[in-house]
C-alpha cells in the first residue's frame, strides 16, 4: 500500500505527536508498505524534498506556539511530486495548515482519508487568548474540529477512550471513530539493551548516588502539565525520604518557572532539571530511574507512560481517562486523585522492595502490549475500511449514473 502520511510535526521535532508518527512510520514500512511524509520545513521558508523526494517539507511561519509553524492550505510546489506518488490513502494527523491540504489533496485525487486526533485542543486555548474570551474560543475549537473530522474524513483514529468519549458523547460525533493507541519501540527501552557504563556515567553527572531512589517525569514543561503538582508534593517526600530525588526531563515555555519554584520550595538540591535531552538518548533516563510520574490530564494518551513501563518503571499518575486504558491501579503503577494518595502511592514504592520489583515486571508486560507489531495491524484495519468504503461509495454512483442515463432495468424488480 501507498500511504501518504500529513503532520505539520515531525523529527526533527520532539513531542508526542512526532513520536507517534515516527513509530507508524516505522511500523508500517516494517509490513512492506511505502510511506509518503508532508511535512513542515523546521529550518527555513524554502521547500526541501528529502529521501528521494519520499518527503516533502513546506515552509512555514511560526505561531508562537513551541516549535509549531504553520503552513499554507495549498502549496502548489508540492502538488505535482504527491500526484505522482500515487497514494492508496492519505493520513492526516493535524487538523489545520498541513491537515486543511491533506483534505484538499484528498478531495482532488479522490483518496480516502483517514485522520488522527492528536490534541485536546481546548486545554491549549489559554496559549492563544492569554485568559481572554476562553469560553467562547473553546467553543469555536469544538466548531472547527468537528468540521474537520466530521466532514471530511472517512474514518477517524483516537488514541484512548477519553478522545473517544469527546467525541461521541460530548461532539456527537456520527462517524466511526476507532481506538488505536499509539504503539512504541519497545525493545529500545529495554533495560538490557542499555549500556552499564552509560547509565553511570549519567548518574555522576547528576549528581546521583546509588542508594539513590529517583522519581522522574518526561515531558514539556508548561502550564497544563501540573509539573507544579510534583513539585509541591516533593517538598513531604524529600523531607522524610532525603535519598529520594525527583528528575525533571524536558524543557518547554515554563523551564525557568519550575527552577526558580523548587528553590522557593526549599528542595532545589533534591530536584534535578536535565532541561532538553536528544530522542536517542531518553532510554537512558528512564534506565536511571525507579518510577514515572505524570500529574498531567491534558494527555489524549500519554506515550511517555508506556515508554516507562517499556522500561520496567512502576507509573504513578492522575486518574484520568487517558492513562486507565494502561495503569492498571496496585498491579503496574498506582493512580491518584489527591496529593495525600500520590505521597502514599510513592511511599509504598520506596518502602516496599518486593511490590516495587512486582510492579517493574508487570510494567514490563504492559508496555509489551504495545509494540509496533500491533500498532501497525489496527491502523492498517483502518485504511482497509476506509477503502472499502470509497470503493462502495464509487459503485454507488457509477450505478446512480448509470439509472440516469438508462433508467431502471424493466427486469428488476
Amino acid at each position: 500500500m501507498r500511504i501518504g502520511i500529513f503532520t505539520d510535526t515531525y523529527p526533527p521535532f520532539i513531542n508526542g505527536v512526532s513520536t507517534s508518527i515516527s513509530m507508524l512510520e516505522k511500523a508500517l514500512k516494517k509490513k512492506g508498505h511505502q510511506v509518503f511524509i508532508v511535512t513542515v520545513n523546521p529550518e527555513n521558508m524554502s521547500y526541501k524534498y528529502e529521501n528521494y523526494d519520499h518527503i516533502i517539507r513546506i515552509p512555514g511561519i511560526p505561531t508562537g506556539i513551541y516549535d509549531y509553524r504553520l503552513t499554507g492550505i495549498y502549496p502548489l510546489r508540492a502538488i505535482n511530486k504527491i500526484k505522482k506518488w500515487n497514494l492508496d490513502i492519505i493520513h492526516s494527523h493535524t487538523e489545520f495548515g498541513i491537515g486543511t491540504f491533506a483534505r484538499i489533496m484528498a478531495k482532488q485525487l479522490d483518496i480516502p482519508l483517514v485522520h488522527t486526533y492528536h490534541t485536546m485542543y481546548e486545554d491549549y486555548v489559554h496559549y492563544i487568548t492569554k485568559g481572554h474570551f476562553d469560553k467562547s474560543s473553546k467553543k469555536v475549537v469544538e466548531y472547527l474540529t468537528k468540521f474537520y473530522c466530521d466532514k471530511t474524513a472517512s474514518e477517524l483514529i483516537v488514541p484512548s477512550k477519553k478522545t473517544y468519549d469527546l467525541f461521541k458523547e460530548k461532539y456527537r460525533f456520527e462517524k466511526n471513530v476507532h481506538i488505536v493507541p499509539t504503539g512504541i519501540d519497545v525493545e529500545r527501552f529495554y533495560h538490557e539493551r542499555l549500556k552499564h557504563d552509560d547509565l553511570i556515567a549519567i548518574k555522576q553527572e547528576l549528581g546521583l548516588k546509588p542508594e539513590d531512589f529517583v522519581i522522574t517525569y518526561v515531558g514539556r514543561l508548561a502550564k497544563e502539565k501540573s509539573v507544579e503538582f510534583l513539585l509541591e508534593t516533593h517538598v513531604e517526600i524529600a523531607k522524610k525520604y532525603p535519598h529520594c530525588k525527583l528528575m525533571i526531563v524536558g524543557s518547554g515555555p515554563d523551564y525557568e518557572h519550575f527552577i526558580q519554584m523548587s528553590h522557593d520550595l526549599g528542595i532545589e538540591k533534591s530536584v534535578i532539571f536535565t532541561n532538553a535531552i536528544p530522542w536517542e538518548e531518553i532510554p537512558n533516563y528512564y534506565g536511571i530511574s525507579n518510577v514515572f510520574v505524570t500529574a498531567s490530564k491534558t494527555e489524549t494518551q500519554g506515550l511517555t507512560v508506556l515508554e516507562a513501563m517499556a522500561a520496567s518503571l512502576p507509573v504513578v499518575c492522575v486518574d484520568d481517562e487517558s492513562f486507565r486504558d494502561v495503569v492498571v491501579d496496585g498491579l503496574n503503577g498506582y493512580l491518584f486523585k489527591t496529593k495525600r494518595q500520590y505521597r502514599s502511592s510513592i511511599e509504598l514504592l520506596i518502602t516496599d522492595k518486593e511490590k516495587l520489583h512486582r510492579m517493574q515486571r508487570q510494567a514490563r508486560i504492559t508496555g509489551d502490549e504495545h509494540s509496533l507489531k500491533y500498532y501497525a495491524e489496527k491502523v492498517l484495519d483502518v485504511y482497509y475500511s476506509a477503502i472499502e468504503a470509497k470503493q462502495n461509495e464509487k459503485k454507488f454512483i457509477d450505478k446512480i449514473k448509470d439509472v440516469v442515463k438508462y433508467g431502471f432495468d424493466d427486469h428488476e424488480e
